[in-house]
């Protein structure tokens, strides 16, 4: 009796067994949710704090948007004080170890300072080294003697991924010292979407003029 009842047990449990066994299993996952679409614009927010000796301190806000091939800007404080200048670029990118990206533009100009400016912003990096320009040409339209050059030169090298340290120049109308070309270094950490660069222009030359830069890509 004890025999045939363990018998009974162990038969259906193995029907049982053979019954989850024999179930078919789905053919295909779960559909998952669809990914979040990726936005096709890249933004970015810099703002530069001069702090000048002898001089008025000032902040120069720019803000730039970009899209494929397409760049859009926008400044003030830039080409001089209590002006600003829109522009639109175009990009391109070339090279993998040793990578070129350039971006000519077209911008207007209007406030202390009125006209049009074809001007170029552009970089060459190699690993951790990178050479950038940002120049313009104004040409006034109001006043031939007010045409202007613009240039910001700057090379950089980061020993590790969140700190940058570097040599840079510029040449302004936004503020003058006894030098026509400013010239000095940097110190520079990033961390995600921020950055954050100290310049020392003109130590040892004259009065040191101090800009506090913070950017935001977004």
């Amino acid at each position: 009796m004890k025999a045939r009842r363990q018998l009974t047990i162990f038969a259906v449990a193995f029907l049982f067994a053979g019954k989850l066994f024999c179930q078919e299993t789905p053919t295909s996952a779960p559909a998952r949710p669809p990914s979040p679409v990726k936005n096709p614009w890249a933004f970015n927010l810099t703002t530069d704090g001069y702090i000048i000796p002898n001089g008025t301190d000032y902040v120069d806000p720019v803000f730039s948007a970009d899209r494929s091939w397409l760049h859009l800007e926008a400044r003030y404080n830039d080409e001089n004080l209590r002006t600003g200048s829109l522009w639109v670029g175009y990009n391109f990118e070339t090279g993998k170890k040793l990578v070129l990206d350039v971006t000519p533009m077209i911008g207007g100009v209007f406030g202390r300072t009125t006209g049009i400016a074809p001007g170029c912003e552009a970089s060459l990096t190699y690993k951790k080294l990178e050479l950038s320009v940002t120049n313009e040409y104004v040409f006034d339209t109001t006043h031939k003697s007010g045409n202007f050059y613009n240039t910001w030169p700057q090379i950089t090298y980061s020993p590790i991924n969140w700190l940058r340290l570097g040599l840079m120049a510029e040449r302004t109308r936004a503020f003058q010292t006894s030098l026509d070309v400013q010239r000095g270094f940097l110190i520079g950490v990033s961390r995600t979407k921020w950055e954050s660069t100290v310049y020392i222009f003109n130590a040892g030359f004259t009065d040191p003029t101090v800009v506090l830069e913070l950017g935001l890509n977004f």
